[in-house]
């Protein structure tokens, strides 16, 4: 039971790390966030921002990523 709690919490910890290099890295991506696609309205005092088109490609290339390791792995 606690040797299944502690791979849980190691994986957790290098998912959180990945996760957290991703965040670091992306600012230096210069486009990233400003795709033909992404709202971006302004008003007087407000500013409202939807990364519509930088979530879809965000989805498209984990999904990849995802089915190319499942893939490998043997599953469906």
């Amino acid at each position: 039971m606690m040797g299944q709690m502690g791979k849980i919490l190691i994986l957790a910890g290098g998912l959180l790390i990945l996760v957290g290099i991703g965040l670091l890295s992306a600012g230096k991506i210069p486009w990233l966030g400003r795709l033909p696609g992404d709202i971006h309205i302004r008003g007087k005092h407000w500013t409202f921002y939807f990364p519509l088109a930088t979530c879809i490609l965000i989805s498209i290339i984990l999904t990849l990523v995802l089915w190319l390791i499942s893939h490998f792995r043997g599953g469906r």
